[in-house]
């Protein structure tokens, strides 16, 4: 007993400074496997949040890839359809190209100057249609590709939200209702009714741009582009800023309709889903955004166009200059292929392929600002 006692009093500090170091080793312990723990279960957290993340973007981005698809396959082609058959009816130059003929054909079928008042509409008029065709078929696609992206949006939310976001969202059945229907429709407002006023106003700016180019004066690549591009100017500055909207879209699409207040003060809205997406596209193509996106793919349209004309003459002879009658039997074939179906259409697929156009239509799918 005397001996423990004795033990116990001269190495009780170190027994005590022993207990505490082990007593502290075990807390220390239990902290750091507390904390190791925490961090696993925290970095299964994120690694959970990543694999959702991935998959979210996997399905939106296979959604946006149908979303085009769409466009490619079912709205544009019959858009480009009706558009191409409204052009032949209003702006139909075979009348005007047989009267030429004939006046070959029949030197003495035709005066001096019935000849030159026909050359000269043809000047007018083939530029007019093929500077149109550029402009509507270039400005159409885009709308619709527009249109196609927010509905597309608002389905994959909408419908996320109902089936929760493990659910395929590739089903292009979910947009056969009566407002989206109606809004995918309205492409078909520029061929059916601002097609007339968007001509007169084409050829208004055609006739200033070329009332100082003569028949016999040369053309060569560089004219051409820089005409087309004076027309192409001179229609989009002729009147305000977004007067070419109202060639696009119906004008009582403008906006929402206003909310009304009830007896009850509670606010009743009439505003259709209809409604909102035009307000929701008009907004967009009001935008400096797409101001200067459309602007790229019109230049990007020019540059094939004038590039094509090239390779039909062979080259060095538009390279070096054709005398501007020579050159008018070309722009008037330009007019139809360039409103050709896509699946044969060059410049619709040279657009789309515009880098800035490609990330303009991403950047709007993702509901991310668009600069």
């Amino acid at each position: 007993m005397l001996s423990l006692r004795d033990f116990w009093r001269r190495h009780r500090r170190k027994v005590f400074v022993t207990a505490g170091v082990l007593g502290s080793g075990y807390l220390l312990y239990k902290l750091y496997n507390a904390h190791r723990q925490r961090l696993a279960d925290l970095e299964r957290a994120l690694e959970s949040e990543r694999h959702n993340e991935e998959l979210i973007k996997a399905q939106m981005q296979a959604h946006f890839d149908n979303i085009q698809r769409i466009a490619d396959t079912t709205t544009l082609p019959h858009a480009m359809g009706y558009l191409d058959s409204r052009i032949n009816e209003e702006l139909d130059l075979s009348p005007l190209m047989e009267r030429l003929v004939k006046g070959k054909d029949q030197p003495n079928s035709l005066t001096s100057s019935e000849k030159h008042e026909l050359w000269e509409r043809l000047k007018i008029l083939s530029f007019t249609r093929m500077v149109l065709s550029i402009w509507t078929m270039a400005i159409l696609n885009l709308y619709i590709r527009i249109q196609v992206n927010i509905l597309g949006r608002h389905l994959y939310i909408n419908t996320a939200r109902d089936l929760g976001s493990s659910q395929s969202l590739e089903d292009p059945e979910i947009i056969d209702k009566d407002d989206q229907q109606k809004f995918l429709a309205s492409s078909d407002f520029l061929p059916a009714y601002g097609l007339p006023s968007l001509i007169s106003n084409m050829q208004a700016a055609t006739t200033e741009v070329l009332k100082g180019k003569q028949l016999k004066d040369s053309f060569n690549t560089i004219v051409l582009h820089e005409t087309i591009t004076q027309i192409l100017d001179a229609f989009m500055s002729a009147k305000s800023p977004h007067h070419w909207l109202d060639y696009l879209m119906p004008e009582d699409a403008r906006l929402p309709k206003p909310a009304t207040v009830s007896n009850s003060d509670e606010i009743l809205s009439d505003t259709t889903e209809f409604d909102e997406l035009m307000a929701e596209t008009r907004a967009v193509l009001t935008s400096a955004e797409f101001g200067s996106v459309a602007e790229m793919a019109l230049k990007a349209v020019v540059d094939v166009v004038v590039k094509d004309m090239e390779m039909q003459f062979g080259g060095d002879n538009l390279t070096s200059g054709l005398p501007l009658a020579r050159l008018l039997p070309r722009v008037t074939q330009m007019g139809p292929i360039l409103v050709e179906e896509p699946s044969k259409n060059q410049f619709i697929q040279v657009i789309r392929h515009v880098p800035e156009v490609e990330l303009f239509f991403t950047l709007l799918y993702s509901n991310m600002p668009l600069t």
